[in-house]
């Protein structure tokens, strides 16, 4: 199981890299396209969501306590708080869907 964790993380550093370096690589002038800049932007970010995103939902003993740490990441990511606040947040969330869980079964 540990070397699939490395090996994602390679692919990743991978495809990151490669993304950025291509314009570098394929283009002798400055890249003045809004379009394209914002493309090699967020591309790293996509990728970065598109392989953890699985991980998520399966992370935790059940789905929606994963979900619920999700959705809590996602308002607090959205209102702009810090990483420390948002990972908290999320944690507590599952924690007590769990709970809940438990009481319930």
């Amino acid at each position: 199981m540990t070397h699939n964790i490395y090996l994602y993380i390679l692919i990743m550093a991978g495809v990151t890299y490669l993304i950025r370096m291509l314009p570098l690589v394929l283009s002798k002038k400055e890249i003045t396209s809004t379009y394209i800049k914002s493309f090699l932007y967020y591309v790293p970010y996509a990728c970065l969501a598109a392989m953890t995103f699985p991980a998520i939902l399966s992370s935790t003993a059940n789905i929606w306590s994963a979900l619920a740490g999700f959705i809590v990441a996602i308002i607090a990511a959205y209102k702009e708080k810090s990483l420390l606040t948002v990972a908290l947040l999320a944690c507590a969330a599952v924690f007590i869907v769990e709970r809940i869980m438990v009481i319930l079964h």
